[in-house]
């Protein structure tokens, strides 16, 4: 008998708790989002686009 494939959902949750379990990779998604609302907020202050 075939084994049952998981659901999207079911892998969604997965990835979760292994990410919620690997503090280097936690740092890592904190330090993108960071770097990527320092870019909104300066072009929100300045009106242009930060290299």
């Amino acid at each position: 008998m075939r084994k049952h494939a998981p659901s999207f959902e079911e892998l969604v949750l997965e990835n979760k708790k292994q990410l919620l379990q690997d503090q280097d990779a936690l740092n890592k998604i904190e330090k993108r989002i960071e770097e990527r609302k320092a870019k909104e907020f300066d072009l929100v202050t300045t009106g242009r686009k930060s290299n």
